[in-house]
């Protein structure tokens, strides 16, 4: 009786230990996260943060601690993680002590300014919109790429770009300067050439031409007509580069739903009516159809364009200027009819 009681005892310690042996090993090593999620984890995370973090992700979110402390894990990499499910603490661990993050599709369109382009990609990415700024304006880097705080905003080429997470501000200003560069291939260099502008100057108009019209089909169209005009010396006469001017002047945030004449009269090197030329830089972040209009824009005899009444979102054109009156007195009824003013 004594021998049976004994191997009995032993047998039961042995599975009660072999339970708790099997959870523990679970805890550690078995599948932990139950579904697909995304972990961000800031610079100032810590792994109690983290743990909380996952709480609602995971069977054994304490155990995630006890891993750390068996494996003198304490402070993680910032990063944004993909947190498969399945995954064990040990994996989840690993994952943050070598930080084997994921990278995301960062993108952005047409911003008009520095400052609202840093905040959109604020919105993104964990560095701040100051931090962006600050880079983007940095005096050694302007002076490097042969930039000024008003034609860095070129280099921002309105597209999808594979970023990480928790890039530096400087990071994220190289990556950009670095596709940009790349964005100038040989083929759009030697289009460029063809014109006689360079890559600044195609931006520039490139970005009057984005302002002009959001009709891709007739960007081609207006960029030939301002070429035409620069051929021959005349000025511009952009309604953008006034509008462009006048929020200089007045802010950003000024409604300007129509150019007036005393607009046309305004005193800034942008002024298109009273400068020949191109404006000194470009007037807003300018997309790749509005670039490659340039490059590749229609050869004709137009020299003149005004809105149209007929095909809302358009333009008429004209090659002579009593053609162009007549669309623009046109245009002019249409407005007051419409009660836009300013």
């Amino acid at each position: 009786m004594g021998k049976k009681f004994t191997y009995t005892a032993i047998i039961t310690v042995l599975l009660i230990g072999g339970i708790i042996g099997y959870n523990y090993y679970q805890k550690i090593f078995g599948k932990a996260i139950t579904k697909e999620t995304v972990l961000f984890v800031y610079s100032t995370d810590s792994l109690v943060n983290i743990k909380d973090k996952i709480a609602e992700y995971s069977k054994h979110p304490s155990t995630f601690l006890l891993v750390a402390a068996k494996k003198n894990f304490s402070k993680p990499k910032s990063g944004r993680y993909i947190l498969k499910e399945g995954m064990s603490n040990n994996d989840l661990v690993n994952m943050l002590r070598i930080g084997n993050q994921t990278a995301l599709n960062v993108s952005f369109n047409n911003q008009d300014t520095l400052e609202k382009f840093a905040g959109r990609i604020a919105e993104q990415l964990e560095i701040d919109s100051l931090s962006i700024l600050n880079s983007f304006t940095d005096a050694k880097f302007l002076s490097e790429n042969k930039l000024t705080p008003k034609s860095v905003l070129q280099i921002c080429i309105p597209n999808s770009y594979q970023i990480y997470w928790n890039v530096s501000a400087d990071g994220f200003r190289d990556k950009l300067l670095l596709e940009y560069n790349r964005f100038w291939n040989s083929s759009r260099l030697e289009k460029a050439k063809a014109l006689k502008m360079s890559k600044e100057e195609v931006i520039t108009l490139a970005s009057i031409v984005q302002k002009e019209t959001a009709k891709n089909s007739e960007r081609p169209i207006v960029a030939g007509l301002y070429l035409n005009r620069l051929k021959y010396g005349w000025p511009l006469q952009a309604d953008p580069t006034i509008i462009y001017s006048i929020r200089e002047q007045k802010g950003q945030d000024f409604a300007v739903k129509r150019v007036l004449t005393a607009d046309l009269e305004i005193n800034s090197p942008y002024n298109t009516y009273k400068n020949i030329g191109l404006p000194p830089t470009l007037i807003s972040m300018p997309d790749i159809s509005s670039i490659d209009a340039v490059l590749n824009a229609t050869k004709h005899k137009y020299m003149y364009m005004c809105a149209s009444i007929d095909k809302i979102g358009y333009h008429t054109f004209a090659k002579t200027l009593t053609q162009h009156n007549n669309n623009a007195a046109k245009y002019h009824i249409w407005l007051n009819k419409q009660g836009v003013n300013r």
